[in-house]
């Protein structure tokens, strides 16, 4: 018998993800992504507890470990560095078996296609077409020429303009801008100074600190602002500092430490129409391409793994594919769009706060609030267990 054929595309972390788990299930995979080649482009990222059980899901979770950087403490703080709130490590750990882990997204990227043998991931590589039924579909133009191939199933992990979804949801309203813009950026070098992990909270502003486990620092600065708003400042460094001075240490000495082309500028956007549906027939929607989110809970990396690990372990070769991604919409649409408000309304609380008074009675109430219960819900994003993914039968002699 031979293999049956899934096509995903795009290669951000939950196609990958995507691509890995399918293999695992004994599909043969292609990965279609429209860059040319990889690059070092990006920033950081927090893996929480429901991403890491993902990643060991695909067997990859142990080299993320080691390429990261756990870490159990934090908070919220004020500018002027006065704790709002702080997380108790060790109950953290107690509650849901493992730290958060700070990792360079290109590190885990690496890790990720190094999974992969070559020849599955198609760079260069830009989707014109997909058309779901009544056998999918897809029309993709290389370098060498045209192409079109008919896979019994098609991932469109394409991001948050996911031309995918355009076509096959083409009532559904573009993506939606925020409010917040946000500079990112990671230090040159090592950070040997005293650091603490933390999220800051000013009148319509914050700035977050990772850790990452090269010793470098991801920073990342976001404000309220018009969507395309231009600063007057030389550089994308220079107005970031700008927007920041007077904050408490390490905040200066973490943007002097970065290299101004390091850092990058981008207005946030999200789904704020989401899809009815995850598929259509055995096209499915994953990552950002299904539910874009801000992020104010650091979730959008970790939902799409979670995505991918179901996926896989739904989409049995031998099966129907199209029974097969109707359970995955049923379990992961609830999810992914629940997550999805609770950030909205978290930046909404949070750095999108201006009001000085509404922003002392919040601080107030966090100050008043048990560590336990910011715990439980945490818990309630991060507290989630994947599905085994069943290896693929092994041929016969």
């Amino acid at each position: 018998m031979n293999e049956r054929k899934a096509v995903v595309i795009g290669a951000g972390i939950g196609g990958l993800c995507a691509a890995i788990g399918l293999r695992r299930r004994g599909w043969d995979v292609t990965v279609l992504e429209r860059a040319a080649a990889f690059t070092e482009v990006g920033a950081g990222l927090t893996l929480m507890a429901n991403g890491l059980r993902g990643l060991d899901a695909l067997g990859v979770g142990q080299a993320v470990q080691q390429a990261g950087r756990g870490d159990t403490s934090g908070g919220i703080r004020t500018p002027a560095g006065r704790w709002v709130s702080r997380v108790d490590g060790e109950a953290m750990l107690r509650l849901l078996g493992t730290s958060a882990v700070g990792v360079h997204r290109a590190v885990l990227h690496r890790i990720l296609l190094a999974e992969l043998p070559a020849g599955v991931v198609v760079t260069g590589a830009e989707v014109v077409e997909v058309v779901p039924e009544p056998v999918p579909r897809v029309h993709y133009r290389t370098a060498d020429g045209s192409v079109v191939c008919t896979p019994d199933l098609v991932v469109a992990a394409d991001g948050i303009n996911s031309r995918v979804r355009a076509q096959l949801w083409c009532d559904l309203p573009a993506p939606v801008y925020s409010g917040t813009t946000a500079w990112r950026g990671v230090t040159r070098e090592p950070w040997h100074g005293p650091l603490t992990t933390a999220i800051t909270w000013g009148r319509g502003t914050e700035f977050g600190i990772v850790p990452l486990g090269d010793g470098r620092v991801y920073w990342y600065g976001a404000v309220s602002a018009p969507a395309g708003h231009r600063y007057p400042e030389p550089d994308e460094l220079s107005a970031v500092r700008a927007r920041f001075a007077g904050w408490h240490e390490p905040v200066s000495a973490l943007m002097a430490a970065t290299a101004p082309e390091a850092v990058i500028r981008s207005d946030i956007h999200h789904l704020g129409t989401p899809p009815p549906s995850y598929h259509h027939g055995a096209v499915a929607l994953l990552g950002d391409a299904a539910h874009a989110m801000v992020p104010n809970l650091g979730q959008g990396a970790n939902q799409a793994i979670e995505d991918a690990v179901v996926l896989a372990a739904l989409c049995d070769p031998a099966g129907d594919v199209v029974a097969a991604l109707s359970e995955y919409d049923r379990q992961r649409r609830p999810r992914t769009q629940g997550i999805a408000r609770a950030a909205l309304q978290t930046a909404r609380f949070g750095q999108q706060l201006d009001n000085p008074i509404a922003e002392g009675l919040r601080n107030a109430i966090m100050r008043l609030t048990p560590s336990k219960v910011a715990l439980r819900s945490m818990a309630a994003h991060a507290g989630w267990t994947p599905p085994q993914i069943p290896a693929a039968p092994v041929p016969s002699a």
